[in-house]
């Protein structure tokens, strides 16, 4: 509170000319008063706001060229399962592709040995996509209490699942599962390791993850070209009780 009351007498900071320069300022004063790393200021009179790519209507040719760019398999010695992913796909596109998804890739990473399940690269990714690849390394019942998302500006609380029933063969709970992490696993991408670590179903290996949010928002601030980056939704883990965002996931 005192720092708040701090703040707003200041007003020398609406002398500063520059609006880069007083965006900068305004963003040490959130980090000296908040320290969340996700909460910026920042200008840009020339931002174009991102929109999320849909899929479109591909042919099956096409589609599959799209997937061989996003996800990479491999066959290790001693049968060893590689895959990374890069982008976290939701619910919606897992139902349009989720059968080219199974022959081109979950089929032949079910029969191996072990998996290594490469997160390095990970940045983006949808909610809905968590219970999914989590179901995957689980059993079918009892279902699973796996995160809670509390979303802000619509002020819901969201309770994940694990799925009962999941498109082709579960890899199971006896297998070894190696998640690889680094400092560019963020959001979704960290919400999945947490989770399968949580449960005692992965090791998590590599770096320490970004510390990002599941989602973040960029607001723009009145008729000016300042925005703030806030996150605007929170994970809780029902069973540790705490989250992976700002501190990230340890190996």
């Amino acid at each position: 509170k005192e720092a708040i009351e701090a703040a707003s007498s200041n007003t020398e900071v609406l002398n500063i000319p520059d609006a880069e320069t007083l965006a900068t300022v305004l963003n040490g004063g959130f980090q000296t008063t908040i320290s969340d790393p996700r909460l910026k200021v920042s200008y840009e009179p020339n931002y174009v706001p991102v929109v999320p790519p849909q899929m479109p209507p591909l042919p099956p040719e096409q589609l599959i060229a799209v997937l061989q760019t996003s996800i990479k398999l491999d066959i290790l010695d001693g049968n060893i399962g590689y895959l990374r992913i890069d982008h976290i796909i939701g619910e919606e596109v897992a139902d349009k592709i989720g059968n080219l998804l199974l022959e081109l890739v979950w089929n032949k990473i079910l029969p191996t040995s072990a998996l290594i399940f490469d997160l390095r690269y990970t940045s983006t990714g949808d909610v809905s996509g968590i219970p999914y690849i989590v179901s995957y390394f689980t059993e079918a019942e009892p279902l699973i209490h796996i995160d809670t998302v509390y979303d802000r500006p619509l002020n819901t609380t969201t309770k994940l699942w694990s799925m009962p029933t999941l498109l082709g063969e579960r890899y199971g709970l006896t297998k070894p599962l190696i998640i690889l992490t680094s400092k560019n696993t963020k959001g979704i991408a960290e919400d999945v390791a947490y989770c399968l670590r949580s449960l005692k179903r992965a090791s998590i290996v590599g770096e320490k993850t970004a510390g990002g949010s599941v989602k973040i928002d960029k607001i723009k601030v009145g008729e000016t070209d300042f925005y703030i980056t806030v996150p605007t939704a929170k994970s809780i883990n029902p069973i540790t009780g705490s989250s992976w965002e700002v501190t990230g996931v340890t190996p």
